[in-house]
C-alpha cells in the first residue's frame, strides 16, 4: 500500500495534534497531516504540513468555528524526530484561514473576560463618570459587508439602562492584526453617548484581534475579512516558528 503513511509521519501527526490541543481549552476535531517520506526526513525535509480543527476554543472564552493552516518547505531538525518532536530549524511562512460564527462572537462578548474589561473603565454618559455593567450584549452579522451590536449597559451610579444599537463595518488595520469599526450607523435616531459607543467598538476589535489566535510560536496576519450572513472569515498569513508537539 504505497498511499498509507509512513509510520514516522503517523507518530509526528500525533505529537503534533496533542501539542497543539495542549494550548487550547477545548477541541472539537483536530488533525495534523504531515507530508515527507522517511528519506527526507532523515535529511530533514518536511514538504508541507496541513493543521485543520473545529471547534478550537482558545483561553479567554474565543472559539473558532474552523481554522486550517497549510505550511510548506518546512526544514526540521532530523534528530529531533526520534524523539517524535517536529522542531524546525529556521522560520518558515504559510496560509491560514480562521472561520468565526456569530455565536462564537456572542460566546467572546458575554464572557467573564470582556464583562471584566468593560466594567474596569469608567464612561462619561451625558458629562458623568460614569461605570458601566454589560447586562446583555448581542451581536449579529447581517451579512452586506456589515457587523451589528446592540447592547444594555446599566449605569451602576444611577441604576439607569441605556440601550446601544449599531452597525458598522469592520477594516483590517495596516499591521494586518487588528480590526476597527468604521461607518458606524445608529438604529437610533437619538443622541447616544459617543464613549460608550467607543467602549463598545474597542471591545469588538479585541475580540477580533488576530493575536487572539495566536498559538505558541505561530502569529497570523489578516490579509482578508469575508463576511457572510452570520459568519466571518479571516484569510491570513501566518509566520511559524514552531510547531508545538507532544
Amino acid at each position: 500500500m504505497p498511499d498509507s503513511p509512513d509510520l514516522g509521519e503517523q507518530a509526528l501527526n500525533k505529537a503534533a495534534e496533542i501539542g497543539l490541543s495542549s494550548q487550547l481549552d477545548e477541541v472539537e476535531n483536530l488533525d495534523v497531516d504531515i507530508k515527507t517520506n522517511p528519506l527526507k526526513l532523515m535529511q530533514g525535509e518536511v514538504d508541507a504540513v496541513t493543521i485543520e480543527g473545529d471547534g478550537l476554543v482558545m483561553q479567554k472564552d474565543l472559539r473558532m468555528e474552523e481554522m486550517d493552516m497549510k505550511i510548506s518547505g518546512v526544514a526540521i531538525n532530523p534528530l529531533s524526530v526520534a524523539f517524535g518532536k517536529i522542531e524546525l530549524t529556521k522560520p518558515t511562512a504559510g496560509t491560514a484561514r480562521v472561520v468565526l460564527t456569530e455565536a462564537d462572537i456572542n460566546r467572546a462578548f458575554n464572557s467573564e473576560y470582556i464583562r471584566s474589561k468593560l466594567q474596569s473603565q469608567k464612561i462619561n454618559v451625558n458629562g458623568q463618570p460614569v461605570t458601566i455593567a454589560p447586562q446583555h450584549v448581542e451581536f449579529c452579522l447581517p451579512g452586506e459587508n456589515k457587523v451589528a451590536l446592540n447592547a444594555e449597559i446599566l449605569l451602576q451610579e444611577t441604576g439607569e439602562t441605556q440601550q446601544v444599537a449599531f452597525s458598522a463595518i469592520p477594516r483590517i488595520n495596516a499591521n494586518g492584526q487588528t480590526v476597527s469599526l468604521e461607518n458606524i450607523e445608529y438604529s437610533e435616531s437619538e443622541e447616544i453617548s459617543p464613549e460608550l459607543t467607543k467602549a463598545l467598538t474597542e471591545q469588538t476589535s479585541e475580540i477580533l484581534n488576530l493575536s487572539n489566535f495566536d498559538l505558541e510560536g505561530m502569529s497570523l496576519q489578516v490579509k482578508k475579512l469575508e463576511l457572510e450572513a452570520g459568519k466571518l472569515t479571516l484569510q491570513a498569513e501566518a509566520y511559524v516558528e514552531k510547531i508545538p508537539s507532544a
